[in-house]
């Protein structure tokens, strides 16, 4: 009995794997094309709302007014008619036609009132609807993208490496997951931070003017040196933002250099903290992954250290030895309970998932008003 071998055709393969690509790329651009009109029907809807808000309250205000005047016609009304002996035929018309004229004012604000209601609360359940169509399309358009960019890069490039599908399915899926989840992150970053900050500094720019006009120079004077501080703000967190995506400096200078800069900028920006960088043991360039890994890690803490822990002093001690690497991060800040952090704290999770990647330790230590120690240990290969 003999069994026939099937021979892998790779050309085959790079077919199936273009069409694939090819119809995925047609549903993400639908996808993508479908949330943008969503979000321009959101915002043209939104701004339709702005507008209708206080015409509902300037209707309700009317209404309200000739609800008196209806009344006091009315009033009228009744009196003469109870004695209309007493007025004459014009003053029991012009009561009458008044009451009447206020009337019907009256219905026809009312009427405007239940329009503009209705219109209002019709624009507010939409906007729920097209929010979560929004929603929906963002997170289908990052999910075909991870699905594209493991189709287009990560099976061929590992494919005549491994072998068993399973193996190649979990390991492409792994690094394009964590791309887009970086990709992710600092599209939040921008989005929230130097975006929102400069369009905050065109907003400002005009109330300079305004105030000028108003105010006088001196309170617009006041303005700008909040704008001025504005824009040093955007101007950090671009920096910082290029720093995330990676310090060129490191592979120029190397790590030292490169987090003795960085240290200083935090230090300059963080006027609070002040922060001690040292640096021990051998004078030599690492390996480019070692040396990208331990500044990512180090600069994780500085930033815990500043942002959340409100520290008003760091340390940062960094020891090259001949077979290991040991960096340690030490503050003065509020602290906080391990115990109750460590199954919450991304932050804590992804640095020590980094350090078991390099095979090395991750040791913290921190209590509630007492600061907090990081250290940080690789072995390096000579």
């Amino acid at each position: 009995m003999s069994t026939k071998k099937t021979k892998f055709d790779s050309k085959m393969l790079d077919n199936i794997l273009e069409k694939m690509m090819s119809t995925v790329e047609t549903s993400k651009d639908e996808i993508f094309r479908i949330g943008e009109q969503s979000r321009k029907e959101f915002e043209s809807l939104a701004d339709e709302l702005k507008s209708i808000k206080p015409k509902v309250l300037e209707t309700i205000e009317e209404g309200d007014r000739l609800e008196g005047h209806a009344k006091f016609a009315r009033k009228r009304l009744s009196e003469v008619s109870k004695h209309f002996k007493n007025y004459s035929e014009d003053e029991i018309r012009e009561a009458y036609e008044k009451a009447h004229s206020i009337q019907m004012e009256l219905t026809v604000i009312r009427q405007r009132e239940k329009q503009l209601r209705n219109r209002r609360d019709e624009i507010e359940r939409r906007l729920v609807g097209l929010q979560e169509t929004i929603e929906r399309a963002e997170a289908l358009v990052g999910q075909i993208s991870v699905v594209l960019n493991y189709l287009d890069t990560d099976l061929r490039a590992v494919g005549d490496l491994i072998e068993d599908a399973k193996q190649k399915q979990d390991f492409g899926l792994r690094i394009i997951e964590a791309q887009e989840d970086e990709r992710r992150r600092l599209s939040r970053e921008i989005h929230d931070g130097p975006a929102q900050m400069l369009a905050n500094v065109m907003m400002r720019s005009d109330l300079v003017e305004r105030v000028y006009r108003e105010r006088g120079g001196e309170e617009a004077m006041e303005e700008i040196r909040s704008l001025r501080k504005m824009v040093r703000n955007a101007l950090y967190e671009v920096r910082r933002i290029i720093y995330d995506l990676r310090p060129m400096a490191l592979d120029d200078l190397g790590l030292v250099p490169t987090l003795a800069k960085y240290l200083d900028t935090i230090e300059d920006y963080h006027k609070q903290a002040e922060i001690k960088f040292v640096h021990f043991g051998i004078d030599k360039r690492l390996p480019s992954r070692l040396e990208v890994a331990l500044f990512r890690l180090i600069q994780e803490a500085v930033q815990n250290a500043t942002k959340h822990a409100d520290a008003s002093e760091i340390s940062v001690k960094l020891e090259i030895q001949r077979n290991q690497i040991i960096a340690i991060i030490k503050d003065n800040g509020k602290g906080f309970d391990i115990e109750q952090t460590k199954e919450k704290s991304f932050g804590l999770i992804g640095m020590r998932e980094r350090v078991e990647l390099l095979e090395g330790q991750l040791t913290v230590d921190s209590k509630v008003g007492s600061g907090t120690i990081i250290i940080i240990s690789v072995p390096l290969n000579v």
